[in-house]
């Protein structure tokens, strides 16, 4: 790799032994070798003999031995010994495709806003994985500036696992770096069973996310996204049978959230940042032009973590939303803001003039996208997408 830079690649694990062992492999394969690289495990007190399985097969490997699990964020621990001028964050079970690495560094030498590259994930299955902010990356594949990792503060160590991307995201968007996605990067994915826990999924999403919400949010959003979130984890575990994790991950939260607000006052998103993340003028703009073109009546396809922008947008453009149709969270009676949640099909009876994917997530938007058209003659409006996503975003 000496055409790319120094790289250093950060990976924690806990009791899957024989997974990072083959990340590994897979790693050294593509030509990851000293000095031009480094590779840097974080083992979470594993217990299984990772520690020693990788010093014997991949002597050049550090690892950090830690004497309890820390979760995916003790790959900060692992950034705190990293000498390379780039960061590489991968999961145990994640690794990038050829030729992503030397494109990596070339985004970064382009751009001197770049803090983060995120990578395109795909899973086993065919599908992709990706945030659900099109400005967040997804911490399975995504590069730093290490300068830039320190300036902002870093991982935060203590959030364990979920939504520790959107922390540092917001962090970095807010002090001025471009966070961004680039469709020739890719890394592929195979998010291995084992150590998922659904239940500790449910607590850590619902809490980590209020405390996301809690310390970066302006008092107003603060208000709306707390609530729109704790309904959406809530309705999430629900489906898994997790509802007291997610009461649990609601109790830690709100124990927390005034000192996190008084803590974190400092570092409220400007209005740049906001609409960086959020882009609610952005799709205030687009309702706009949706109204100006004759709809009245309008359907939103999905219940987008975001989907808040959206129906901002149809108020104030005298849109009315006549249904939620979405497959994941229709339930009878189930409401969202007044409006009612249908099984895609029932949705699509709704009288309506358009449909609207109210989801910013740019692979959940375009799969949505594919889906609903199937399902009805009515124009189908995503704004959120590769087309999006290859036009540098202006506000």
């Amino acid at each position: 790799m000496s055409d790319v830079g120094t790289v250093s690649f950060v990976i924690a694990t806990h009791r899957r032994r024989d997974v990072v062992l083959s990340t590994l492999q897979r790693l050294y394969c593509l030509g990851m070798s000293m000095p031009d690289s480094e590779i840097i495990v974080v083992d979470n007190a594993s217990g299984d003999g990772t520690t020693e399985a990788i010093a014997e097969r991949f002597p050049q490997v550090r690892v950090i031995a830690m004497e309890r699990n820390l979760g995916s964020c003790a790959k900060a621990f692992g950034v705190d010994e990293a000498r390379g001028e780039f960061v590489v964050f991968l999961d145990d079970d994640s690794f990038p495709r050829p030729g992503s690495m030397q494109r990596m560094v070339y985004r970064f030498r382009q751009d001197d806003q770049l803090g983060a590259a995120g990578f395109c994930v795909h899973l086993s299955d065919g599908r992709r994985e990706c945030s659900a902010f099109p400005s967040v990356f997804i911490g399975c594949g995504v590069g730093f500036r290490r300068t830039v990792l320190e300036e902002v503060g870093g991982l935060d160590r203590t959030l364990f696992m979920a939504a520790e991307e959107y922390d540092l995201s917001f962090r970095l968007i807010n002090g001025g770096w471009k966070v961004q996605t680039f469709e020739d990067l890719h890394v592929d994915h195979l998010k291995s069973p084992d150590a998922r826990q659904s239940r500790r999924v449910a607590y850590y999403d619902t809490r980590n996310n209020l405390l996301v919400a809690a310390r970066y949010l302006p008092d107003e959003l603060e208000r709306i996204y707390r609530s729109d979130w704790k309904r959406r984890y809530m309705w999430l575990a629900a489906r898994e049978g997790n509802r007291g994790a997610c009461l649990r991950g609601r109790l830690a939260a709100n124990l927390r959230r005034h000192a996190e607000r008084r803590r974190f006052a400092k570092l409220r998103l400007s209005d740049s940042a906001v609409e960086e993340i959020f882009r609610l003028n952005y799709v205030g703009r687009r309702m706009a032009e949706l109204a100006a073109g004759g709809a009245r009546k309008i359907v939103f396809a999905d219940w987008g973590k975001n989907i808040y922008a959206f129906l901002r947008a149809a108020n104030e453009h005298g849109l009315e939303v006549v249904g939620i149709a979405d497959e994941r969270f229709a339930a009878s009676g189930r409401l969202y803001r007044g409006i009612p949640i249908y099984p895609l099909m029932r949705g699509m009876e709704q009288d309506h003039d358009a449909v609207v994917v109210a989801n910013t997530s740019p692979v959940h938007a375009l799969y949505t996208e594919k889906t609903i058209s199937a399902l009805t003659g009515r124009p189908v409006h995503r704004w959120f997408g590769s087309d999006f996503e290859s036009a540098r975003f202006s506000q």
